[in-house]
């Protein structure tokens, strides 16, 4: 058998991302920049009021006091998108409004409030420093300087860094386009009258909804019938970056992934993992391909396992880490695979809690503590109970076991 390692290297060497496209801001969202976006122009072009008020020259009002302020002849008017373009002389102010360009002379801006205005004329009681309420040019970014790096996950406030920032327009990796398919006569519609032999299908429901949450376009081939060539003319007709099936990947006399696929370029192994053994892995008409298992529990284990690190490397978005945790009870391990448990997270020092007392907070330095998230373990068919779990633990492949206090490997789940 394969070890999940290797079986993850063998996956993400299969895997290309899109080539990057420029698109209009408005599309960006979500994105996964590119290139670096850099200032177009200096941040803010030019020096501009902070305040609605009066600009003036700090010197002319040096001497102000409330016994005798200084009196000021008001020159015009700048507003925003409307500058005054005359230049500020001996004795005067200029109406200003926030955001509005700092007229050539003036230095310094007096806030409404802070004076007595007449007719014409601006009372200025007390002194003001040179630069008070002056936004500079350039003070938030100079033409060229990095504003969003390329390999961010683009956000709205990103799209307003770069929209300030001068740029219509960016250069990002696209979504990748991730087909699937699930396989099975005995699948029902969920919400459908089952017959004889039926369960409600969730594969589907579960891979659409993890692609999407994974930044990927899900690219749904529909339930396919128990046949290999259903299964081959799905993959081979899909119009996709990666092509992901569920079911039939086994040994079974009923197998039809398998049966469809393995003449093509798929290679099916099993991979030491519980739950999720029988997959296979490669390229069908130049789409690289996954095959997971059928049960729902080991399909969304090897999604977090390989389909996500998968689409994340398309997306050019860092792995998440597998943290240290405590086991708060003891369970039993599948002898020579490795064993992805769902865990529920419990909250606070996982010491205490181990221990019988339960914490109220964490504890600088203690680790948290997890169970698992149901009686049943790490079973591949429980799907309806997989929903009370937190994440995974990771259970190495030379246990057989797992004592209350032992440390294992834990990741909360990424879709």
């Amino acid at each position: 058998m394969r070890s999940a390692a290797e079986h993850l290297a063998q996956v993400l060497a299969l895997v290309e991302p899109p080539p990057p496209r420029r698109v209009p801001l408005r599309e960006a969202l979500g994105a996964v920049l590119a290139v670096d976006v850099r200032a177009a122009g200096d941040l803010p072009p030019f020096d501009n009021s902070a305040m609605d008020g009066y600009a003036i020259r700090a010197r002319d009002v040096v001497q102000a006091t409330e016994a005798a302020p200084a009196r000021l002849a008001l020159a015009g008017e700048s507003s925003a998108g409307h500058p005054w373009d005359g230049v500020l002389g001996a004795g005067e102010a200029v109406r200003i409004m926030t955001g509005a360009p700092v007229p050539a002379e003036a230095d310094a801006v007096v806030p409404q409030e802070q004076v007595t205005a007449t007719a014409g004329t601006v009372l200025v009681d007390a002194p003001v420093p040179p630069g008070r309420h002056i936004r500079r040019r350039a003070e938030d970014a100079r033409h060229g300087d990095l504003v969003v790096e390329a390999g961010v996950r683009l956000r709205p406030r990103h799209l307003a860094a770069a929209a300030a920032a001068g740029n219509g327009e960016l250069v990002v990796l696209p979504a990748p386009r991730v087909a699937f398919l699930v396989t099975g006569d005995e699948l029902a519609a969920p919400g459908a009258t089952l017959g004889a032999g039926q369960i409600w299908e969730s594969n589907a429901t579960y891979l659409e909804a993890a692609l999407r949450s994974l930044g990927a376009v899900p690219v749904d081939l529909g339930t396919v019938g128990d046949t290999g060539e259903a299964v081959r003319a799905a993959v081979e007709s899909a119009d996709a970056d990666l092509v992901v099936t569920t079911g039939g990947a086994s040994v079974g006399d009923h197998d039809p992934v398998k049966e469809g696929l393995a003449g093509v370029g798929v290679e099916f192994l099993r991979v030491a993992i519980q739950p999720g053994k029988p997959q296979g892995l490669g390229v069908v008409g130049g789409t690289p391909v996954i095959c997971l298992p059928g049960n729902p529990v080991a399909v969304a284990v090897c999604v977090e396992l390989f389909v996500g690190p998968a689409v994340r490397a398309m997306l050019g978005v860092p792995e998440p880490a597998w943290e240290p945790m405590r086991a708060l009870e003891a369970w039993r391990c599948p002898p020579g695979r490795e064993q992805v448990m769902p865990v529920v997270l419990v909250d606070g020092d996982a010491d205490a809690v181990a221990g019988g007392v339960e914490a109220s907070g964490a504890v600088a330095g203690a680790l948290p503590g997890v169970r698992p998230a149901t009686s049943g373990g790490s079973g591949s068919h429980l799907a309806a109970r997989l929903a009370a779990a937190d994440g995974l633990a990771r259970v190495r492949a030379e246990a057989d076991a797992v004592e209350a206090g032992d440390i294992v490997a834990v990741r909360r789940f990424t879709v």
